[in-house]
């Protein structure tokens, strides 16, 4: 038996590896996905969903969801059925972002859009389903071990950063916004923190809420989220400027087309990169207090900025 004095002086396994736990997370959240949404009559709209849904991508906000409630002390079970409507939830935007009235897009993850494959009628209703399915998740999966007054937090919390107070918020300012070379630097961050942030966010604090975290923890978990997510939106725009198609797995240069401004356009890609690099450490800095159990959100952080697709 070590002595504890001695075992004070013991150095500390500080390392973390990213790569591996994104790998096991990605697996996790891919099965729990494919299990949420099973082909049944009429199977068009099952398969729609689930087209859509099991494309791939980084799976970061179940991740972030999942990597919140560890962090504060739950576990895996109590967080993955909030963690796929999360996911639900944007890929319902996703659908919904690339259909012809919205952005036009042709390809998503690199392959062919919803409405592509599907037709747009089709895409709309896949996107209903997945956003009506989502809450079902939360109300129903959650494990009874969830207090259930938590689990009506988590359901308020997503519904207010999907709406208009959140994400259709966002969406409808940035419509708004295209082609007007004089949207200031104010009303871009209003577009961001509602369409890309809020979900994000609702991603982490959700993941919290579920394990049960005190007020103090959940604006930590806010504070972090909010700054990461800003920070996820530039590197994408430096993205959408810098990479090809094939990187991004979606059309590139689409901001340039549309005519509208960026952070790069409004700041240059350096600056546009050192400002992305300010809000991870601001998010890091929040977490400070939790120790090593909050490495995987630190690592998560300062992984959205090193991303090159």
């Amino acid at each position: 038996m070590v002595a504890a004095d001695n075992l004070q002086k013991m150095p500390k396994d500080t390392t973390f590896n990213l790569a591996a736990y994104l790998k096991e997370r990605q697996k996790l959240c891919e099965t729990a996905l494919d299990k949420s949404i099973p082909i049944i009559y009429p199977e068009k709209i099952y398969e729609s969903m689930r087209y859509s849904l099991l494309a791939g991508g980084k799976r970061l906000r179940p991740i972030l969801c999942l990597a919140a409630c560890e962090m504060i002390g739950g576990t895996i079970d109590m967080a993955m059925p909030t963690a796929c409507a999360v996911e639900m939830i944007h890929t319902m935007s996703l659908i919904h972002d690339d259909l012809p009235a919205m952005d036009n897009d042709d390809y998503r993850r690199g392959q062919l859009t919803n409405h592509k494959v599907y037709g747009e009628d089709i895409a709309i209703l896949a996107g209903d389903g997945l956003l009506a399915y989502a809450f079902e998740l939360v109300a129903m999966q959650t494990p009874e071990s969830v207090a259930r007054e938590r689990v009506l937090q988590v359901i308020a919390r997503l519904g207010k950063a999907l709406g208009a107070a959140g994400l259709v918020g966002g969406q409808v300012v940035d419509l708004d916004s295209e082609g007007k070379s004089d949207t200031s630097l104010e009303t871009l961050n209003f577009i961001h923190n509602h369409k890309t942030a809020a979900l994000l966010e609702a991603a982490v604090v959700c993941g919290g809420m579920v394990a049960g975290a005190s007020a103090e923890d959940l604006q930590r978990l806010s504070r972090y989220s909010q700054n990461i997510g800003l920070a996820f939106q530039i590197i994408d725009d430096i993205l959408d400027v810098t990479a090809t198609q094939e990187q991004l797995g979606k059309t590139a240069g689409k901001d340039l087309i549309a005519q509208k401004v960026t952070y790069p356009s409004l700041w240059g890609i350096e600056e546009s990169r050192a400002k992305a690099q300010e809000l991870v450490e601001s998010a890091c800095i929040e977490l400070d207090t939790f120790g090593e159990l909050a490495q995987p959100l630190q690592a998560l952080a300062h992984f959205i900025t090193s991303r090159n697709h």
